[in-house]
Formats: C-alpha cells, sequence, structure tokens
C-alpha cells in the first residue's frame, strides 16, 4: 500500500498547484510524521494511544492528520504515552 501511495504522490506532485500546496503544509506533514512514528515506535495502535491519553481514537487520527497544529499539551500528553518527551528544534528555512 506504501509503494501505492509513493507513486500516487509522486504523480500528483509533477501539477505544479498541487506541488505549491503540499509545500506550503510541509511543516504540518512533519509534526504528523514524527507524532506516528512515535506511535509506531511505541508500538501503539490508534485505540491504545488513545486510551492511555484518556481520549478517542479518532481524535488520534485527527492529532495525526497534519491538518492542525497539536497544542503543546496534546504533545506533551502524546509524547508521554507513547513513553518520549518532546524537543523543538530550528533549522535553516530554504
Amino acid at each position: 500500500m506504501a509503494k501505492n501511495f509513493d507513486k500516487l504522490a509522486t504523480e500528483l506532485r509533477k501539477n505544479s498547484a498541487v506541488r505549491e500546496a503540499y509545500d506550503a503544509m510541509e511543516e504540518e506533514f512533519g509534526i504528523a510524521s514524527a507524532l506516528i512514528e512515535a506511535r509506531a515506535k511505541a508500538g501503539l495502535t490508534q485505540g491504545e494511544l488513545a486510551k492511555r491519553m484518556g481520549t478517542t481514537q479518532s481524535a488520534i487520527a485527527r492529532i495525526e492528520s497534519g491538518k492542525h497544529w497539536p497544542s503543546r499539551k496534546t504533545l506533551e500528553g502524546y509524547a508521554k504515552a507513547t513513553g518520549m518527551r518532546p524537543t523543538i528544534r530550528f533549522v535553516e528555512a530554504g
């Protein structure tokens, strides 16, 4: 399934409008990717993580969607539930 998605993403990014929209959301996708990676390293499903955080699976899905920035409190709870700690780092723009 990942290969099919990668192929589709590559094809879609050939369209300049799609590429610009995707690039505009790069930070959100980066956060979503880091959250999903933390959950995977912890060996948790969205449902298991939700139970640890005292929320619902659908709330975790929204957090991991990359559509909005999670709050600091949410990131701290997510990190604690996955046995991680959140950090912030700055990189050069460009």
